[in-house]
């Protein structure tokens, strides 16, 4: 039985009219002479659509040389690898799918590139991440995470505002894709970034059926809040603005360099950046630098300093490098080649404002610093407490509410000052936290006037949990403390703190919001939220409930202050 669905790159291309002309006026002719392409237009799909089909030969595959060298032995054995295309406009949109190597048919400079990351961070589970790629700007780093079972998006460790984010794959939330249509029980997932990969519908109808539903949900939707960050990082698109940083970016490549221009491989061709043995650089020049085992970023820099000023960022666009599977770089070794501007990253300030090149791309990366906190702190401040805490009187003291809950909430213990010491924690020893609920929540409360307080609820949090974490006497300790508060049922055996939640009372009683909480304290939460749902510890803010001061929980009422 034929399936219904394969799995698919799809990409959403720019500056392409959604006419037949047009497609094929995107392609380019030598890679269409390469792979001896023959073109066909399909009319059952009820859209305009061009296909190309084709293959990559090498007469001769790179690894015989090498085993004559080791064996003696002469071999010789051809590469043919199949490449298939499809351009297809739908609703004024034109889209491709690449069939094996028909990717490589795809111009990199007519992708949307955000057009994947978009769909995924509407509509991948934030608790199911599979696959991550996050790039720290000027940083040079690039971190790759895959977690094949998928992991909440927190727990990756993910800077909001100091990492521009790649590609984000895992599982798929409900929506109405061939692959669900017949049994939406069925998980599916995908991955984005400048494409969108995941299981599309093979029949014509259903493939138009599937774009159009994803296109529906770029037009309707707004990312989940717990990716919405993804997006706080826009290119910048200002075309008086990209002048200027492309005059600010020629200036830089005509100085000697100073670590400002680093080498970044394109993200979307990671895998061909791996399996290349050689690469060559072409920059206004009819001779090329060659470089084994890595791009030459000095033989880059070296020419655009040679160029005439005003010219160097276009002598760079329109120069190209080459990747070779093999070191004697053939042509019939290529494998991909793109324009030089895409192996740069440069960081340019403009008065204040910080600006990053990326894949030929800019990025204002300062921009989204106070959206992404305060995002975050909604995220975090929650109307639906998991714990169930009686309100506070005001007047009353933070010791007499913690002493209180245990009567009025049962299974409750409270553990305020009742320190648990370790050779690390001598002394005063360790605060593990103020409540332990039924569940082995731990439950950090503070009446808070300023963000001071705050601060130290916080750090008490982290020093707490890599207590618990980290020190087996520490674990010990506390597991004995609550065996004792619960007459002999201690806690589950190899206990680790999965979850904290920070209850407060802001002054006078105001209720918590990302509004009201002190600006400091929303920076100081978010770090250390970010440390601990980096170690696997959820975390959660609740507000107190307040009562007026005439009679406290105790009974008694408070002495006037």
């Amino acid at each position: 039985m034929t399936t219904r669905t394969s799995k698919r790159t799809l990409y959403r291309l720019r500056d392409v009219a959604p006419t037949v002309d047009s497609m094929f006026d995107a392609l380019d002719p030598n890679q269409l002479e390469r792979v001896r392409a023959d073109i066909g237009f399909p009319e059952n799909l009820g859209a305009p659509a061009v296909l190309v089909t084709g293959s990559f030969e090498q007469p001769v595959a790179s690894w015989c040389d090498e085993i004559f060298l080791t064996t003696g032995i002469e071999v010789s054995r051809p590469v043919n690898r199949s490449a298939g295309l499809l351009m297809l406009a739908v609703d004024g949109e034109v889209y491709a799918i690449g069939y094996d190597q028909g990717f490589r048919l795809v111009p990199d400079r007519l992708k949307d590139h955000r057009f994947g990351l978009s769909f995924a961070s509407r509509r991948v589970d934030p608790g199911k991440i599979r696959d991550l790629v996050a790039h720290t700007p000027g940083g040079g780093r690039t971190d790759i995470t895959l977690v094949p079972g998928g992991a909440s998006v927190w727990s990756l460790g993910i800077v909001e505002h100091a990492q521009i984010v790649r590609r984000l794959g895992g599982h798929l939330d409900d929506i109405p894709l061939t692959i669900s249509r017949d049994n939406p029980a069925r998980i599916s997932s995908a991955e984005g970034g400048a494409g969108l990969r995941l299981r599309l519908g093979v029949e014509g109808g259903d493939l138009i059926a599937d774009i159009r539903a994803i296109a529906r949900v770029l037009r309707e939707e707004k990312p989940s809040p717990e990716l919405e960050f993804v997006e706080h990082v826009v290119p910048v698109d200002d075309p008086s603005l990209l002048t200027r940083l492309e005059a600010a970016l020629d200036d830089l490549l005509g100085r000697e360099p100073d670590g400002s221009l680093r080498a970044a491989v394109p993200a979307d061709h990671w895998d061909d950046y791996m399996a290349s043995r050689a690469f060559r650089a072409r920059i206004n020049s009819d001779t090329a630098g060659r470089s084994t085992d890595d791009f030459d970023l000095d033989y880059v820099l070296s020419r655009a300093r040679v160029q005439r000023a005003g010219s160097r960022v276009a002598a760079l666009r329109d120069g190209t490098v080459t990747l070779y599977r093999h070191s004697r770089a053939d042509r019939a070794d290529e494998i991909w080649a793109s324009g030089a501007l895409r192996w740069i990253e440069a960081e340019v300030s403009l008065g204040s404002r910080r600006f990053f090149l990326m894949d030929e791309h800019w990025y204002e990366i300062d921009q989204g610093y106070l959206q992404t906190i305060r995002t975050h702190v909604e995220r975090l401040i929650t109307g639906s407490p998991s714990v169930d805490l009686p309100p506070w009187v005001l007047g009353e003291t933070e010791r007499s509410y913690n002493e209180s809950v245990p009567d009025q909430r049962p299974g409750y213990v409270c553990f305020d000052r009742k320190n648990v010491q370790t050779a690390l924690h001598r002394g005063n020893g360790v605060e593990i936290c103020d409540l332990l609920s039924p569940d082995n929540v731990l439950v950090m409360v503070k009446r808070a006037k300023g963000s001071d307080a705050l601060s130290h609820l916080f750090s008490q949090a982290l020093v707490a949990v890599q207590a618990l974490r980290n020190s087996p006497e520490g674990r010990e300790r506390f597991a004995e403390k609550v065996a004792e508060a619960r007459k002999g049922r201690g806690l589950p055996e190899n206990y680790r703190p999965t979850k904290v939640v920070f209850a407060i009372l802001l002054k006078d009683g105001t209720e918590l919001t990302a509004d009201t909480l002190f600006p400091f304290s929303q920076v100081t939460l978010v770090q250390a939220a970010r440390t601990l749902e980096a170690w696997g510890v959820e975390v959660e803010v609740v507000g107190i409930a307040s009562t007026p001061s005439t009679v406290t929980s105790t009974g008694i009422r408070p002495l006037a202050a």
